[in-house]
C-alpha cells in the first residue's frame, strides 16, 4: 500500500511552490497570477498537498468574504498529480475549514464546472446571492475575489469564461 498524500497548512517556505503550481495555470488564464507579496499576505488561508516524499503537489485557499460566505481560491495541482484525487482532497479540507469557521456557503469562480459539481457546488442562478445590506458592505472591499463574486464590471476581463458556483454547507 502506498502512503497517502498529506494536506497541511501552508508555511512561508511554501510560497515558491505555490507560485510554481499557479504559473502554468496563470499562463493559460485559468488562474490569476498574483504578486509574491499577495501569497505571503494570504498564506494562512492556504492548504498544501504533499506527496508521500514531501513534494508540494497541490494548493488551495479558503478566503472568508462575510459571516456566512467564503471562497475557494487558487486551487492548483501539479501536472504529474492531476486526476489522482489531490484536488478532491484539497477541496474537502477547505470545506471542512469553512465549516470550522462557521461559514454556511462557499463560492468559487472556475472553468472546472464538472469538478466542482462533483463536490456539491451548483452554478449560481441568482446573481445577487447576498442581501442588499451585505452587498453594500462587500462593495467596500478592495479584494478582487469579492468583486468577482459581486460580478462587478471592473473585474469582467478577469472572469471571462469562468462560471460562478456556490455550495451550501
Amino acid at each position: 500500500m502506498t502512503e497517502p498524500i498529506r494536506i497541511r497548512p501552508a508555511r512561508t517556505h511554501d510560497v515558491a511552490a505555490i507560485k510554481t503550481l499557479v504559473a502554468p495555470l496563470a499562463d493559460q488564464r485559468i488562474l490569476m497570477a498574483k504578486e509574491t507579496v499577495a501569497y505571503y499576505e494570504s498564506l494562512q488561508e492556504f492548504r498544501i498537498a504533499e506527496s508521500p516524499d514531501g513534494e508540494v503537489i497541490g494548493c488551495g485557499a479558503l478566503h472568508v468574504m462575510w459571516e456566512d460566505l467564503a471562497e475557494v481560491r487558487t486551487l492548483a495541482t501539479s501536472d504529474a498529480w492531476r486526476g489522482k484525487g489531490v484536488g478532491h482532497q484539497l477541496v474537502e479540507h477547505l470545506l471542512d475549514d469553512a465549516r470550522a469557521l462557521g461559514v454556511s456557503r462557499v463560492f468559487c469562480l472556475t472553468f472546472e464546472v464538472e469538478f466542482f459539481k462533483r463536490h456539491g457546488f451548483a452554478v449560481m442562478a441568482d446573481q445577487t446571492a447576498v442581501d442588499p445590506v451585505v452587498y453594500s458592505e462587500l462593495l467596500r472591499s478592495h479584494d478582487e475575489g469579492v468583486a468577482e463574486f459581486l460580478d462587478l464590471a471592473r473585474v469582467k476581463p478577469n472572469t471571462l469564461g469562468n462560471t460562478r458556483m456556490i455550495r451550501a454547507l
